[in-house]
């Protein structure tokens, strides 16, 4: 497969394809041999993932260097002295001395976000993170992060997809030449009962996620898709085609400001967020 890239901060080159591994479970290493093993070369954890273990035992049997790999600090550990610890503990269990980038899985404000790119700059000062981002950010926390920031705020990774495209964070992102990436671009599968998804699928006789993964890339976004199925993701890899700019024009319109994951409100104490009173 042809993937584009995305130039960081660093100089780096971030594929736009990825491996989403959130919520894998005991299928993590599998999931992401077949990644690797199907041209895949880049793949996305966080220490909220609990499978950064997992995964560093699928990384150890290919090189290193021709992988982009991502995590994330948990929002719980966001004060100075814990995003350093949180990230030597993810190298640790990753079986890597560096990350190509390190993200802010969610914003907590209750800690002091000056307080916290500091230590990410300190990260990178090290060489132990290439490049810095967030996650979950809105255009309000996006805009204060670079403002406050050492170092370039590279990438935010957000909720994505058909029926939540977000066009005012979208633009802002750009503006501020924030590469956007796209967790769950598939909306969790919630899409595929879109009519104008299943009709171009039938179309172009391909999968309901190849024709979202697709648009996403032709839209500017990195993707970064999940599945537990070999299969499946090795077909989420196969986007070497094109889609009509009518076609791609039916799906813009398919908005309904509808998220899957990232709604007004959440449960604060669960673990990927872990913000007690």
């Amino acid at each position: 497969m042809t993937v584009p890239t995305k130039t960081l901060p660093s100089g780096a080159e971030l594929p736009a394809l990825g491996l989403g591994t959130y919520d894998l479970g005991d299928r993590t290493t599998d999931s992401v041999r077949a990644a690797l093993d199907a041209g895949y070369a880049h793949i996305d954890t966080a220490e909220g993932y609990h499978n950064e273990a997992a995964i560093g035992d699928a990384l150890a049997e290919y090189d290193r260097d021709d992988v982009f790999l991502t995590s994330k600090v948990l929002a719980k550990n966001l004060n100075y002295e814990s995003v350093i610890e949180s990230c030597e503990a993810s190298l640790d269990r990753l079986g890597t001395d560096y990350l190509d980038l390190y993200l802010v899985h969610w914003p907590n404000p209750a800690i002091s976000l000056r307080e916290t790119l500091r230590a990410m700059a300190e990260l990178r000062e090290r060489g132990l993170v290439r490049d810095v981002g967030v996650s979950n950010f809105s255009a309000y926390q996006l805009s204060c992060a670079h403002h406050v920031s050492d170092v370039p705020i590279a990438v935010n990774q957000i909720e994505f997809h058909p029926w939540f495209q977000r066009p005012d964070l979208v633009d802002y992102c750009r503006e501020s030449d924030t590469v956007i990436e796209a967790a769950a671009p598939l909306a969790r599968t919630d899409v595929f009962d879109d009519e104008v998804v299943a009709e171009l699928a039938e179309k172009y006789d391909k999968h309901p996620a190849q024709v979202v993964l697709r648009w996403a890339l032709d839209n500017d976004v990195v993707a970064l898709p999940r599945s537990s199925t070999p299969d499946h993701v090795r077909a989420n890899a196969d986007l070497d085609w094109e889609l009509d700019e009518a076609d791609r024009r039916r799906l813009d319109e398919r908005d309904r400001d509808r998220p899957v994951y990232d709604t007004p409100a959440r449960d604060w104490t669960d673990d990927v967020y872990g913000i007690e009173q």
